[in-house]
């Protein structure tokens, strides 16, 4: 019993040091580190040397939303208000709208090119629709790309903030498999009543967490880190117990609590973001154990396909329709936040719902999305600060 314990600690602390290796050694190549982190996933995996056989996706999930939670609140306590305030209206406006937009784009174009079904077109839309937080996170913040405020900030929020359109949809989807006869219209009602109940109960929380730290005068210092923790989990679990976003709660939660001052604040910080780093790390192990990578070679078409279809048609024409009313955003800034749409940890983990759900196909939607987050990867990511540079971001307007 004892040698089975310890040799499992042995291999989940030497699989969590190879992984942090592998993102750093991606790094240095102008990757970004979640590539190294989802390879080495690869690598473990049945299909690997590793030879682990995990097909657990409904723990994967688990995994998934637990990690999430604590990337969303450790970006919002690094998000800076004061810079990206004047982003929030456009931002919300990609989050939402840009979202829908790219999931009926992506959608059609699956009807056409893989002879989908309209609902299976558009669980495909909807899971890689949008932006991912912790690849935008990650890489604005370890390049230290110098972007203007206006832009920084509109990239931040949208990404922080478009997961529970992402989610409500991949959901209203899955339940209009289940029961055809299910009115759209009435989901719509549902989906205003998650994003205010998860905006109200982060800005609560994140107002609370400030309060609690100065009143209670915590003499050991270690007690602000538990409360950190105990903040993000309690945003994410009352949001969803009375019908809100968790996730949307979790972020607001992170940017209310990080304009405020409180006691050990650059310690409770520093923590978190060494978390939400922890916690990329075993989101992205666990989701690349998932996937074999013999099945990514028979998806490549379909997946390259998607992919060009998104970077180079859905997500352009929903920013620059969505940013059309903004005379702050020219064209310029439009093509950069198109080229800045990474996908990245939110698609696989939401690829796994209709897995879970049993849904026909779905394990075809996981591969192609996990493909598709790959490629995005591997061209946006580097290229970044070379398309800022190119359009004159890089420096103050």
């Amino acid at each position: 019993m004892n040698t089975s314990s310890e040799l499992l600690l042995f291999v989940v602390g030497l699989l969590l040091m190879l992984t942090v290796m592998a993102g750093s050694f991606s790094s240095r190549f102008g990757l970004p580190a979640l590539l190294g982190f989802l390879g080495l996933g690869m690598l473990a995996g049945a299909d690997g040397p590793g030879g682990i056989n995990f097909e657990d996706h409904a723990a994967a999930q688990g995994v998934g939303v637990l990690c999430l939670v604590f990337i969303l609140f450790s970006g919002g306590l690094d998000t800076h208000w004061k810079s990206v305030r004047r982003a929030t209206v456009p931002a919300l406006v990609l989050a939402t709208v840009g979202v829908l937009v790219s999931a009926g784009v992506v959608a059609i174009s699956a009807m056409w090119l893989f002879a989908f079904t309209p609902l299976q077109g558009f669980l495909l839309g909807s899971v890689i629709a949008s932006t991912d937080a912790a690849a935008v996170f990650a890489i604005l913040r370890s390049s230290r790309l110098p972007l203007r405020d206006e832009v920084r900030g509109l990239i931040e929020l949208e990404s922080g903030s478009n997961d529970p359109m992402a989610i409500f949809l991949v959901g209203a989807v899955l339940l209009l498999i289940a029961t055809p006869d299910t009115s759209v219209a009435a989901l719509v009602p549902d989906f205003m009543l998650q994003m205010a109940v998860g905006a109200g109960v982060g800005y609560g929380i994140g107002v609370g967490m400030p309060m609690l730290l100065r009143r209670a005068q915590l003499h050991v210092g270690g007690l602000a880190l538990v409360v950190s923790i105990a903040v993000a989990l309690l945003g994410y679990g009352l949001a969803g117990l009375i019908g809100g976003s968790g996730f949307l709660a979790c972020y607001v939660a992170g940017i209310v609590a990080g304009h405020r001052e409180f006691p050990d604040k650059e310690t409770v910080s520093l923590f978190q973001d060494g978390l939400a780093w922890l916690a990329q790390v075993v989101m992205f192990l666990t989701l690349g154990l998932l996937v074999y990578p013999t099945e990514l070679l028979d998806v490549a078409g379909p997946g390259l396909a998607v992919t060009a279809v998104l970077m180079l048609v859905a997500r352009p024409l929903s920013v620059f329709l969505c940013l059309a009313p903004f005379r702050a955003y020219g064209w310029r800034e439009k093509l950069f936040v198109s080229w800045a749409g990474l996908r990245g940890a939110v698609p696989i983990v939401l690829a796994t719902f209709p897995i879970v759900a049993g849904v026909e196909g779905a394990q075809s939607i996981f591969n192609i999305v996990f493909f598709v987050v790959l490629v995005s990867s591997i061209v946006q990511g580097p290229t970044l600060g070379w398309m800022a540079r190119r359009l004159s971001l890089d420096r103050p307007g």
